[in-house]
This record gives structure tokens, sequence and C-alpha cells, in this order.
């Protein structure tokens, strides 16, 4: 029914057989559909003749929109959440909600008026045109020049890139590209991009290394990694903590009970010792069951740290 909307919409008459072939349905479906159509408020004409036809009234005012309780659910909480997206479009959406707000049923408009909520704004927005022309690139396949840097561009370097994908995470926005100066793969964060008009010419597009996907590839150079999304350095202690202790600020590591005071946690980070800086933080005794690697480490800042203690 809304895509036998949409066809009305783009044009004064449309014969009955046109509308079936390009609905993919039959006549009578057509018929049914529009009786619909008719019954929900929109003013739908019949044309007469040999193939009879349609015809959406020209002015009609659109009834109320047709959401059930989770799209209106999704649409409030959607519009009203893009301060924290890092898209700096807060205006947009705000009037978006609102005239969206106009047409829907009273009981779904008191109920979307009821979801509110206090979100973090992001502090690196993304320019929506800078998200414009990015995506564009990405999906037409054109190479992407662009200035890099802060809001003053007079001394950003100029990139020429193949862009791959635009990955959202954690609240900021990046371009996964192809650097066709550094001959490898960068990431860019949106908020430092400021394309150049016009965008150069279409490419083949590149596989990831390792067959990665654009989000598992942001994350894993996170991580300092270049074998997917883990640790370059994983390792496991017995710390002297209850579970319960421990639990709420493991993040991704993992957490098993040992005994009622004590559990065993298999952590993660870019090196050894920011590993043990991460266990430090617990303010508790801990066992290190391996590797070799985090026991050397541990010697090595237990060392360092006795030094820095000396007068």
């Amino acid at each position: 029914m809304l895509a036998l909307l949409s066809l009305l919409q783009t044009q004064r008459d449309w014969p009955g057989a046109v509308l079936a072939d390009r609905l993919g349905v039959s006549p009578r479906t057509v018929r049914r559909d529009v009786d619909r159509l008719r019954d929900l408020g929109y003013r739908i004409g019949a044309m007469k003749g040999p193939d009879g036809g349609y015809r959406l009234a020209a002015g009609s005012e659109l009834p109320p929109l047709l959401f059930d309780d989770e799209q209106a659910l999704a649409v409030a909480v959607a519009l009203q959440s893009m301060p924290s997206s890092g898209i700096d479009i807060d205006d947009g959406a705000e009037r978006a909600l609102a005239t969206i707000r106009q047409v829907m049923p009273s009981r779904l408009r008191h109920r979307v008026d009821g979801i509110r909520f206090a979100g973090s704004p992001s502090a690196d927005r993304v320019d929506p045109a800078t998200l414009d022309a990015v995506t564009g690139a990405v999906r037409d396949r054109h190479v992407l020049r662009f200035d890099y840097g802060g809001r003053d561009r007079s001394d950003d370097p100029r990139r020429r890139v193949e862009p791959h994908e635009v990955v959202s995470r954690g609240g900021r926005w990046y371009l996964v590209a192809w650097d066709l100066e550094r001959d490898d793969w960068r990431i860019f964060r949106l908020d430092r991009v400021h394309p150049r008009i016009p965008t150069g010419p279409s490419f083949a597009p590149r596989a990831l290394p390792d067959d990665m996907d654009a989000p598992t590839f942001v994350a894993a150079r996170a991580k300092g990694s270049d074998a997917g999304d883990r640790w370059p350095c994983v390792g496991t202690v017995v710390l002297a903590l209850p579970v319960r202790e421990v639990t709420p600020f493991l993040d991704d590591a993992d957490v098993e009970e040992v005994d009622a005071g004590s559990c065993r946690v298999t952590a993660g980070s870019w090196s050894w010792t920011g590993l043990l800086a991460w266990l430090a933080r617990f303010d508790a005794p801990f066992t290190i069951e391996g590797p070799p690697a985090l026991a050397e480490a541990s010697a090595v800042l237990a060392a360092r740290l006795a030094a820095a203690s000396t007068p």
C-alpha cells in the first residue's frame, strides 16, 4: 500500500494495469488496496475508459501517519538521540520530530511526547554536508580529495583516497579508505575531514586485510591489532577480589569465580605494561598465571616503580 501511494503521488493518472505491473500484483489487489487507502482518508478518484485507472486528487490532505507503537518509539528515540550521534544536525532532528508528531494519531502522539531522556552531546561533531559528500563518494566509488585537520585548514595536509566505508563507533564517525599517497589503508576521523569538490575518477573497490569488514577493521586498529578485533597482548591473572566487585569494570575482559574472595580475569591491552596498569586500578593483590611475557613485564615494571620511589 505504501508503494502504491508513492506511485500515485508521482503523476496524476495511472491506468490500473500499469500500476499492477509496476507493483508486481494483480489488478484485483490494486483495486483492494486503493479501497483501503480511501478508507484511510486518501482522496483517490477512478478514471473511466477501457483500461480504467486511478488519480490522487490534487491538494489532498494527508491523513495521520500510520505508525505502530514500536515504530513510533523508534522515531522518537532516533531523532532525540541525534545530539549524541556525533552529527551536527540537532535542529533538523528537532524540526523533523515536530513535523512527524503533528500527523500522528493522538494516542501515539501522547506516547511520543512521554519519551524524554538526556544524552551526552558528542564533542566532535560532524558537519552533515561532510557526511553527505563522503558517503556519496563511497556509494559512487569516486576518489575523494580532502583537507584533514582542524577548523583552520590553511596548513592541513591534503589527502587523496579511495573511500571504502563510513563507520560510527563510540560517538565518533570514521572513514576507512585506501590512501593513494601512502599506498596503505588509513582511518580518518570524519569531524576532521573537509572534502574538496569535485571528486576524482571512479575506482575498483579493494578488499580490507584478512577479509575484515569495516567496523572490525576500525575496532582492530583501535586496539593496535593487525589481525582482527582482539588485543595484541592478552594475559590471565587471579585477582584477590570477589567477582561481584570486578564485573562492573571489566569492559571486554572475561572473569570466572575461583572462590568467594577471588576470581580469574583474562584481559587484553595494546602492551603488557598497559595490561598491568589496567590490573593495578583494582588496587588488590593478583597472581599472574600467564603468559610468561606478562610476568617478565611485571618484573620490569616493578623495578621501574621501585626506582621511581627512591629519593
